[in-house]
């Protein structure tokens, strides 16, 4: 098991974050733009800033990895410990005042993830997990749901900022899996997306086009509470490989089929 001191740090982190943002809904906050529809606010900076300066004070030897500031500067010598932070997953829901949002913290040592937090203000829900140590929620452990087939299943999923220029594969996997589920959902945050797998409420999640600090803490959660990772061709899960597909466990070859199967149906190869 990890240092004590790593998942309390996660958890007091994630908390703090979420009375910021809560405060912050009521005292309102500045929305900017770094992309044609990819929103930025001030509640995401502040967040991050709350977060590296209690990570610098704290584990000051520590690599932090977060989604505003970026990482540590090219070509200096990486350390063992990596702290991969989202400050605010969900920031055009939060910016609409939509309460679907967390952030989200975790920690890998030597290239392995070892600690997440995840922290939804709106619910107040704390998801927490360390490697060999189980997935929680509010201090009940959590565990992914028995579905056994596809078509009772509820899926989730999501698009990225330039779903423009990628229509047609980004529409025609969710066709492919809307067609051969109950229903599929999307909620506008991949950590919440993920931790909602790890408690049974949905069975499967895949996205493509992630980043680190969407996929670190929630792809623990997951595998701690008894569900599988994956890069969607089946491959092995990285969080800097973009592409993710979560599952229960039970129904994950039958999710990787659903691609493999659009994809042949499309003529094309290759890793997605």
């Amino acid at each position: 098991m990890p240092d004590s001191r790593f998942i309390d740090t996660a958890r007091e982190i994630v908390l703090r974050a979420g009375e910021i943002q809560a405060a912050r809904q009521v005292s309102g906050f500045r929305v900017d733009k770094k992309g044609v529809t990819d929103l930025v606010t001030e509640v995401d900076l502040e967040c991050e800033r709350m977060c590296r300066a209690a990570l610098a004070e704290r584990f000051p030897d520590h690599d932090i990895l977060a989604e505003e500031l970026g990482g540590p500067a090219a070509g200096s010598a990486p350390s063992r410990y990596r702290w991969i932070f989202d400050p605010l997953d969900g920031t055009t829901n939060y910016a609409h005042g939509l309460p679907i949002y967390c952030s989200s913290l975790g920690l890998e040592v030597d290239g392995e993830l070892a600690v997440a937090a995840i922290y939804d203000p709106s619910r107040k829900e704390l998801f927490t997990a360390e490697r060999g140590g189980g997935a929680w929620l509010n201090g009940e452990r959590l565990r992914t749901s028995s579905t056994s087939s596809l078509i009772d299943a509820l899926l989730v999923t999501g698009f990225p900022y330039d779903v423009r220029s990628q229509q047609e594969e980004l529409i025609g996997v969710f066709t492919a899996f809307l067609t051969s589920t109950r229903a599929v959902r999307r909620l506008g945050s991949a950590a919440v997306d993920l931790c909602y797998v790890a408690a049974g409420r949905f069975d499967g999640f895949w996205e493509q086009h992630l980043k680190p600090w969407d996929v670190a803490a929630g792809a623990l959660i997951v595998t701690e509470a008894g569900g599988r990772m994956s890069r969607m061709d089946g491959s092995r899960f990285d969080v800097a490989a973009g592409s993710l597909l979560a599952s229960n466990g039970i129904l994950h070859d039958e999710m990787v089929r659903v691609v493999a199967e659009f994809h042949a149906s499309r003529g094309r190869a290759g890793r997605a």
